[in-house]
């Protein structure tokens, strides 16, 4: 673990393993040190990330209840009082689920009163069929690969057993 000018590691500890009191702990322990000396540096900068269409769709439909929700909502609208009882979760839980598949395009919702009415969204996951045929044939063309190989290294040991 580095360290700064003053001998503090990004945990609040000293050389010995110590915490000194008030380290942060956790996450919070890679934001920049909070030294008594003039110099000290930030240890860990955390990677700008920016989530795309396509991770939303998988992050959304990582769940086996987002899933199970989309199987439901493919077979007829329903509001999300009757989905959580059919899942037998709370409405709260259910409601952030929905919310999931909302940001990612998958579900719409629509308020009707005190009623929230849930419908498959316009998305179609193209794009992630897409990304996923294209791995599909990638690990296709490798294990035709390895077959031939396979194959090969065969016909080299039968031919090994003729010559002996």
């Amino acid at each position: 673990m580095l360290s700064s000018p003053c001998g503090r590691y990004a945990n609040g500890s000293n050389r010995r393993g110590r915490a000194r009191p008030g380290a942060l702990q956790g996450s919070a322990r890679w934001a920049s040190l909070a030294c008594r000396q003039r110099v000290c540096y930030t240890l860990n900068h955390m990677v700008q990330y920016t989530r795309t269409r396509i991770d939303a769709a998988f992050a959304a439909l990582s769940d086996a209840t987002r899933r199970g929700v989309l199987e439901q909502l493919g077979r007829a609208d329903a509001s999300i009082t009757d989905l959580a009882e059919k899942f037998r979760m709370t409405l709260t839980g259910m409601k952030k689920h929905v919310g999931v598949l909302e940001q990612a395009g998958l579900v719409t919702t629509e308020k009707v009163g005190r009623v929230r009415t849930c419908k498959l969204g316009r998305r179609r996951l193209e794009e992630e069929a897409a990304w996923i045929e294209g791995y599909r044939r990638l690990w296709e063309a490798r294990f035709d690969e390895l077959d031939r190989v396979v194959e090969e290294l065969k016909r080299n040991e039968k031919a090994d057993k003729r010559n002996r």
